[in-house]
């Protein structure tokens, strides 16, 4: 399966979750949030594919990583082929952290909920740039929230990480 990604992997990031991750840049995005620090991304039809199993296997050359941040654009745009990309990566034990302008609450469909059943963490909300602070980690407003993915399934109501 392919998906559209908007630039090469950043392999060494440290503002995107904890540790050092790798970060997969998705194309394509409805948002068009105020100020958004990657409009480059927004087009649908932007950017280039490639082959799933092609970033899953890059994924697994790197030991030193704490895990994957997939950001964008939105990865909600292209459902399927986040479906499959984190299905893949969560296989081989990779930590998954997802940036989305979409609530947890928003999440909602059959294919939603299969999505984040394999995410770890989940950064929700649209960028709104009047609530933009420089002292945030990991997320670009405030309204935005950081959410343990499976604490927040299994009790059926959001749980957000301090960090």
């Amino acid at each position: 399966m392919k998906i559209r990604l908007a630039s090469k992997i950043t392999y060494d990031s440290i503002v995107d979750g904890l540790g050092i991750r790798m970060v997969i840049w998705m194309q394509g995005c409805i948002h068009n949030c105020y100020l958004c620090h990657n409009p480059f991304t927004h087009d649908l039809d932007g950017g280039f594919e490639e082959d799933i199993d092609n970033i899953v296997d890059e994924v697994n050359k790197y030991s030193f990583k704490s895990g994957v941040t997939i950001s964008g654009g939105d990865p909600f745009c292209q459902k399927e082929a986040l479906l499959e990309l984190t299905r893949k990566l969560k296989e081989n034990g990779i930590n998954i952290w997802v940036y989305t302008g979409y609530t947890f609450d928003q999440l909602t469909s059959l294919l939603d909920k299969q999505i984040l059943s394999n995410i770890d963490v989940l950064v929700d909300g649209p960028f709104i740039n009047d609530l933009k602070r420089d002292y945030l980690r990991f997320k670009g407003s405030s309204n935005q929230r950081i959410i343990d993915v499976p604490k927040s399934l299994e009790k059926n109501q959001i749980i957000e990480l301090n960090i």
